[in-house]
């Protein structure tokens, strides 16, 4: 068929098109020889070298036919590539290289090694092969990588080496080949057995293999009297705990289960770094647990903690954030919904759940740079990911907003509340996508948030937007019920669709001077939708005024109006053009 297209139908043979990738599901746009390599078909890649295909000739990703073959293991493949000129030195655009794609097939490595490729060569986040072989546990191919020369105590860019990264995977067999083959100090390796015991114990529940571990570094640093390095500061959310320095201690942690976990956690923040993904994710792991066993509050102190470190180390606009922020305020707004339900003393007595402390704080995490980053967001070019990002965290902002306002009983926090959201109103934020502000999330039913975190019970409740509270705040806190989003609607518009119909907030938008006649980009006037709905009992006459008539007849039939009417009134009749 290729012999065909090729000398009867003349086809190209740089031609790019659409390849998706077996068994791993990636879409590509690549040349022919590209796909018959990847495909595993050594004699059509054979015939369209042989017609001159460039065998060098780069994906959408920037990956040649050879470093692709070398990720399917097509060994006879790269072979013959290889023969023919393929460039082994050539990466793809995160500085993948072909040995780094091969090890999980210790043939190809053996191959790519008797080529003299760079066996330390590092991708964009400073992985090296060895590296990837250590993470995917091929113990075969780190001996070999070990035995030709790679680098163990090259580090990534999380700051993991060789030995770290066979703690952090769980490979005992690997652990145990770098302890023989390495020389580390004894602090290192004392540091390495308590971080395998972590990870044993956090991601297959091994606590006796966890114990034996952390024993064997307990003696490690009792015969060179190491101490454990650096300090670890006391964290709320840990309990205050600090770690075991006696066997006494540790033998009284091995029969807690709880216990062991936070000691896992305040290992992990000791070695790895409080920034670390590793252990951010255990932190998001931990949190996920108590939820699961339904101890909620330590579920929200670790996961504040992890939301506190991903705002300063990154921003709102990181995807990590993000998940980290929904999670949070999904897990509140869930509790909030079982605290409303509960029989009385169900909670213990407290006024409100989740505590308003809690849900402040994290308001105020999520906000502290939001206006900054807002407008960062506005230089070219724009990741549409960030974008994306920022929206869901500024919906999250609405949750928190109605929280505040469940949860506030003093007058003291009332007033914390009021002030934080007059600073937001007063900022005049934006979604970044479509330009909406509060005050129109907070009236459309479109405004929801959900985590994959958790598994939530309240999508059955009552929708928390609109929500004429919240709209009321925003409103006595200043914000503009005319503003326009990207479509020019007001936020009357928004409330008027008929799944957002809410008589009340309608009546308060029109209260708060809210303009009926005023038209959007597609000319939709709110009176319109108004009108329409069969519930409405506002006497919409009440709030329709001359000076709207008047602008809506001079925009509609182009009345000349520029320097004839003051200039507040072309402003006014501006707002009344489509």
């Amino acid at each position: 068929m290729v012999e065909f297209l090729v000398t009867v139908c003349g086809a190209d043979l740089e031609q790019k098109g659409i390849f998706e990738v077996p068994n791993d599901n990636s879409v590509h746009w690549v040349t022919p020889l590209w796909c018959a390599s990847v495909a595993g078909h050594l004699h059509v890649v054979k015939y369209l070298v042989r017609l001159g295909a460039s065998v060098n000739a780069q994906s959408d990703s920037g990956s040649t036919p050879v470093r692709s073959a070398c990720f399917m293991s097509f060994v006879e493949i790269v072979k013959f590539l290889v023969d023919h000129g393929a460039d082994l030195k050539k990466t793809n655009y995160n500085g993948g290289t072909c040995l780094i794609n091969s090890v999980q097939c210790i043939e190809l490595c053996s191959y790519l090694i008797s080529k003299e490729v760079d066996i330390n060569a590092k991708d964009i986040q400073e992985k090296t092969a060895l590296h990837y072989s250590i993470q995917e546990n091929m113990i075969e191919a780190t001996a070999l990588l070990l035995d030709n020369g790679a680098d163990p105590f090259a580090k990534s860019q999380n700051g993991d080496d060789a030995l770290t990264m066979a703690c952090l995977t769980g490979s005992q067999p690997i652990f145990d080949l770098l302890m023989n083959r390495v020389r580390y100090s004894t602090e290192r390796l004392a540091d390495a057995h308590e971080l395998i015991g972590s990870t044993f114990l956090d991601d297959r529940g091994e606590t006796r293999v966890a114990i034996l571990h952390w024993r064997l570094a307990h003696h490690m640093r009792l015969m060179e009297s190491i101490k454990k390095r650096p300090a670890i500061p006391l964290r709320p959310a840990y309990g205050n705990a600090v770690e075991y320095s006696t066997l006494a201690e540790l033998d009284n942690i091995a029969s807690d289960m709880d216990a062991m976990r936070i000691q896992s956690l305040l290992i992990c923040e000791r070695i790895l770094g409080i920034n670390h993904k590793d252990m951010l994710y255990r932190l998001m792991y931990r949190g996920a647990a108590y939820a699961d066993s339904l101890r909620y509050q330590r579920c929200i102190d670790l996961w504040r903690l992890a939301l506190q470190i991903r705002v300063a180390r990154y921003s709102i606009t990181y995807t990590d954030t993000r998940f980290t922020a929904q999670a949070l305020v999904r897990l509140m707004l869930d509790l909030h919904a079982r605290f409303v339900d509960a029989q009385p003393g169900e909670f213990g007595g407290h006024s409100s759940v989740p505590r308003f402390e809690d849900v402040y704080e994290v308001l105020l995490l999520l906000t502290e740079n939001i206006l900054d980053t807002r407008e960062l967001l506005q230089v070219r070019p724009v990741h549409k990911k960030q974008q994306e990002n920022f929206d869901k965290v500024f919906k999250c902002v609405t949750y928190l907003i109605f929280l505040l306002v469940k949860c506030a009983v003093s007058e003291h926090e009332k007033r914390l509340v009021f002030n934080s959201v007059r600073t937001l109103v007063l900022s005049d934020i934006r979604s970044a996508c479509n330009n909406d502000t509060l005050l129109h999330l907070c009236v459309s039913r479109l405004n929801v948030i959900k985590s994959s975190y958790i598994q939530y019970e309240s999508d059955t409740r009552k929708a928390v937007f609109p929500n004429v509270e919240v709209a009321k705040l925003l409103i006595d806190c200043g914000a503009d019920v005319n503003a326009q989003n990207e479509s020019r609607s007001t936020p009357l518009h928004v409330a008027s669709i008929a799944y957002n119909y809410d008589g009340e907030l309608i009546q308060t938008l029109l209260d708060a001077g809210a303009h009926l006649d005023q038209p959007n980009k597609y000319d939709d006037r709110a009176v319109n939708f108004i009108t329409m709905n069969a519930t409405n009992v506002i006497p919409l006459i009440n709030y329709t005024t001359l000076k709207c008539q008047a602008a809506t007849v001079v925009a509609k039939y182009k009345i000349p109006y520029r320097n004839q009417v003051p200039k507040t009134l072309e402003n006014f009749i501006k707002l009344h053009q489509a």
